[in-house]
C-alpha cells in the first residue's frame, strides 16, 4: 500500500461518535522522505524525513480522556517506531523497540491505541535509530486539549529545533561522528522556531507551547512583544502561573506560556555575545474585544501526593570527553553500565515512591527523561518541586527526583540529548 492509498482509507484526522460524550479520535500517519523549504527566505529545498509529506508533522489534537488511535505506515527504507513523549499511557504502546514493541520493519504499519489522561503539550517522535531519525525529521506535536476550554484567543505551538547544513541547504550527516558523541552531543549550525500560525493581532491573550525538539541542543530563549506567565511544564499545569523573564528548556522539555501581545511576538536564542533570531509572529490587526484580566491557572491534571519515598538510589552519569574512566563499553555510562542491560536497573512495586539522585560526574549537561510517568524535582534542601518528565542536570550537578512509580511495565530512562543516549547513557526499569 502506498502513501496515497494509506491515506485514503480514512480521514487524516478522524472524529468517529461513540457512547457518551467522549469522541474518538484516529489519525494516519506515514513516516517518508520529503523535500521542504527549511530555511525560509532561500530558494533551496532540504531533503529529510516527515509525517505526512511535511516537518514537522501533522499536529495531532486530542481531547483529555477521548481514545485516541494512530495508524503508522513505515515508508521509509529502514526501521523505525513513534514514541508519544510525556505521555502516561499503557506500556505496549510507548514505542521504544526490543523494550515495548518489535521495530517497525520498512512498508508495514502499526496502530497505536491510548486514552491521553493528562491536558497538555506533548509530542511524537521516532525512538529507532532516533539520533538520526530525529534529526532528519521524524517528529510532530500532539496537543491534548483540557475538557473545557481555555481563555486565550490563539493557541500556537512553537517547535524548537536545529540543524547542521551545507551550503546547497543539505543536511550535513554526521549524527554518529563521535567527537561530538563525546561532547554537548551532534549540533548544528542553523537553528529555527516553528510556529503553527503566522500572524497574531495586538491585543491577542496567546498561549504558546513552547517544544524543544532538538537533539541535543539547549534553547536559552528571551521572547519579545509578549508579557505573561508559565502555567504549564513538560505538559503538567502549575498550581500557581509564574513569572518568566528568560527561559531555558532542555532536548525535549516544553514550556507553555499564556502572554497578552504588545508587539510583534520575537523569540530569540541567547548566545554569550549575543542573540540569534529563531523567528517571530507579525501583527495584523488589532483585538478590540479582550478585556485586561489576570491570567488563571490551568485544571491541574491527577498527581500523586508527594509522600517520604520507600527508597533512596542514585543513579550516576560518567563519561564522555574529560569524563574520567567509567566501567561502561560505550562513551557514556549510568553506574558504570553502558546501553540498555539484560536486566531492569531496578524493579518497583506498583505506587512505589522513590527518590533517586541523579549525579552527573560528567563535564556536560544532561536532560534525563523517564518514560510513561513524571516526577517531581526536588531543591537541594528536598523540597518538592515541579512535576516533569525531563529534568536538566548541569555538568558536575546533581537533581534530586521523587516518583511514584504507578504506571506498570518496562520503561526507559535515558539523557535526551539523543547523542549521549546513542553513546551509551541509557537504561530501563520494571514497575510491577
Amino acid at each position: 500500500m502506498d502513501r496515497r492509498q494509506f491515506l485514503a482509507t480514512s480521514a487524516a484526522a478522524t472524529i468517529l461518535p461513540s457512547l457518551g460524550a467522549a469522541k474518538y479520535y484516529e489519525h494516519n500517519l506515514v513516516a517518508e522522505p520529503i523535500v521542504t523549504s527549511l530555511v525560509p527566505g532561500y530558494d533551496f529545498k532540504t531533503e529529510m524525513l516527515g509525517f505526512n509529506g511535511s516537518f514537522p508533522g501533522p499536529e495531532i489534537r486530542v481531547r483529555v480522556g477521548d481514545p485516541l488511535k494512530v495508524n503508522v505506515r513505515n515508508n521509509l527504507d529502514e526501521g523505525t517506531a513513534v514514541h508519544w513523549h510525556g505521555i502516561r499511557l499503557p506500556n505496549a504502546m510507548d514505542g521504544v523497540p526490543m523494550l515495548t514493541q518489535d521495530i517497525q520493519e520498512p512498508y508495514t504499519t502499526k496502530s497505536y491505541e491510548f486514552v491521553p489522561p493528562d491536558a497538555g503539550t506533548y509530542w511524537y517522535h521516532s525512538h529507532y535509530n532516533s539520533q538520526e531519525q530525529v534529526a532528519r525529521g521524524l517528529i510532530g506535536p500532539l496537543i491534548v486539549e483540557e475538557a473545557s476550554q481555555i481563555d486565550v484567543d490563539e493557541d500556537i505551538t512553537v517547535i524548537l529545533s536545529d540543524w547542521l547544513m551545507n551550503n546547497d541547504g543539505q543536511l550535513i550527516e554526521e549524527f554518529s561522528d563521535m567527537h561530538s558523541v563525546a561532547h554537548a552531543g551532534f549540533m548544528g549550525n542553523y537553528a529555527r522556531a516553528i510556529f503553527s500560525k503566522t500572524k497574531i493581532h495586538m491585543g491577542d491573550r496567546v498561549r504558546l507551547r513552547l517544544i524543544n525538539a532538538a537533539t541535543n541542543r539547549i534553547f536559552p530563549l528571551k521572547l519579545s512583544g509578549v508579557k505573561g506567565k508559565i502555567v504549564a511544564l513538560d505538559g503538567m499545569a502549575l498550581d500557581t502561573p509564574r513569572d518568566f523573564e528568560d527561559i531555558i528548556i532542555a532536548p525535549a522539555q516544553r514550556v507553555d506560556l499564556i502572554v497578552d501581545v504588545s508587539d510583534k511576538l520575537i523569540i530569540d536564542q541567547l548566545l554569550r555575545d549575543g542573540f540569534f533570531r529563531l523567528g517571530e509572529l507579525p501583527i495584523e490587526g488589532e483585538n478590540l474585544h479582550r478585556k485586561v484580566s489576570p491570567i488563571e491557572a490551568l485544571p491541574v491534571s491527577r498527581k500523586p501526593k508527594p509522600s517520604s519515598p520507600k527508597r533512596e538510589l542514585e543513579l550516576v552519569m560518567m563519561g564522555g570527553a574529560m569524563g574520567g574512566a567509567h566501567g561502561g563499553d560505550n562513551i557514556w555510562s549510568l553506574n558504570n553500565i553502558s546501553d540498555m542491560p539484560a536486566q531492569p536497573w531496578r524493579q518497583f512495586e506498583k505506587n512505589e515512591m522513590v527518590k533517586i539522585k541523579l549525579v552527573n560526574q560528567t563535564a556536560f549537561p544532561h536532560a534525563m527523561h523517564l518514560h510513561g510517568h513524571h516526577f517531581y524535582e526536588l531543591s537541594e534542601d528536598g523540597e518538592v518541586g515541579d512535576f516533569r518528565d525531563t529534568t536538566l542536570i548541569g555538568a558536575r550537578a546533581s537533581q534530586g527526583i521523587l516518583c511514584c512509580f504507578d504506571n506498570p511495565g518496562n520503561w526507559m530512562l535515558h539523557c535526551h540529548m539523543l547523542s549521549h543516549s546513542m553513546g551509551g547513557m541509557k537504561t530501563w526499569i520494571k514497575v510491577g
